[in-house]
């Protein structure tokens, strides 16, 4: 079910991008500019689609999302037809468009969420008390203390907790939160129990001696204090709306927003004290955005929505940000030249958003690197 899942979130994750180029394709159609080509997917080139109203519809062999290419790209141009032709009006509604899909993209994604149950990621996460409902509420492993009973036991990250019992399993006891957990190992300290975790849809029980009152007290006079069991554990709650669902999804995109500013400010922190690496470290590329749908995928499908929800709003932040070769970087050089009042020639056009896909290309090369030697 988790390999479906993952399918689904890497599919969701093309159409993201997918959605954000039709916002382009539509504006400029209605704006009189001709779109050459709508592909899905970026060159080389596997197959044409189809050839409609003067578009190419293709499908290409790089499956990171789409493009469109419209008729004269360039501000320079006159004839007819062409981007560059178009009233200055009609530019700003095409290179926004695509911001605008994604922003719809999220709010529709994180509507339903709140409706069928939204995962809660963020400690003060915005909701309506009043029409909220907890749906969901797991305890899971997030770290194993190397040669601990939990390790030697078998518990792995991901395993959710469900029970302890004792007893032959006559005795049972739920584990509940991750507050409780530390009290309720604390009672079974030094004693053999039976832990019920469930891992890729099974329920397993995985026997454990825990550790003593003596021995935690000694390791408490160390350096490195062991727990009676020797796990750290986080709860995944899910939490259910009616009315107040699409209230939930603005002020969550709210929040969101705030975050992603808050980041963007560090990173941008790390590279003028020159430190690349620290800087990467904080953001995903591809490789990241799969490793992080495949954790998703092991909680279900509104944790892989909410990601894509996510993954959607920072596609919308990113591009509205005057950063060359995106559409807020050639929307920000346009307005830039109109206010100067200087014609903006092809040439140096295409040296600034050149330049700056130099720079975004060798960004993700670097961040690629980082999250190879983070994942593999």
């Amino acid at each position: 079910m988790s390999v479906l899942l993952l399918i689904f979130g890497l599919l969701c994750f093309i159409a993201l991008v997918v959605v954000h180029e039709f916002g382009h394709f539509i504006m400029a159609r209605r704006g009189g500019i001709e779109v050459e080509e709508f592909g899905i997917g970026f060159p080389p080139r596997a197959k044409v689609l189809t050839k409609k109203n003067g578009t190419t519809y293709t499908l290409n062999w790089l499956p990171l999302g789409g493009f469109v290419k419209l008729k004269g790209e360039n501000d320079a141009d006159t004839e007819p037809g062409t981007f560059g032709a178009a009233p200055l009006g009609t530019k700003v509604k095409v290179m926004l468009a695509g911001v605008v899909m994604n922003l719809l993209a999220a709010f529709a994604i994180l509507t339903f969420l709140a409706l069928v149950g939204m995962p809660k990621l963020i400690d003060n996460q915005f909701t309506v008390p009043s029409d909220t409902k907890i749906v969901r509420q797991d305890v899971l492993v997030n770290y194993v203390e190397s040669n601990s009973p939990a390790e030697k036991a078998g518990l792995r990250v991901e395993d959710k907790l469900l029970n302890i019992s004792y007893n032959d399993r006559k005795s049972i006891v739920g584990i509940v939160s991750s507050d409780k957990l530390p009290a309720l190992t604390k009672r079974f300290q030094g004693k053999s129990v039976d832990i019920a975790v469930k891992r890729d849809g099974q329920v397993k029980y995985l026997p454990v001696k825990l550790r003593s009152a003596a021995e935690v007290a000694k390791s408490a006079k160390t350096d490195h204090p062991e727990g009676v069991l020797g796990i750290s554990t986080q709860e995944f709650v899910v939490q259910r709306s009616t009315w107040s669902a699409p209230i939930v999804a603005v002020g969550f995109m709210k929040q969101a927003t705030e975050l992603t500013f808050k980041g963007l400010g560090a990173v941008v922190a790390d590279l003028f004290r020159g430190d690349t690496a620290e800087a990467s470290s904080q953001v995903s590329g591809p490789i990241g955005i799969i490793f992080i749908l495949k954790i998703a995928s092991t909680l279900g499908y509104q944790s892989i929505l909410m990601i894509i929800a996510i993954i959607s709003l920072t596609l919308a932040i990113m591009n509205v940000l005057p950063i060359p070769a995106l559409d807020g970087g050639r929307l920000f050089v346009t307005l830039l030249f109109r206010a100067i009042r200087k014609p903006l020639k092809q040439r140096t056009e295409d040296l600034i958003h050149g330049t700056g896909f130099m720079v975004l290309m060798f960004i993700f090369v670097l961040i690629t690197i980082v999250d190879v030697r983070r994942f593999f």
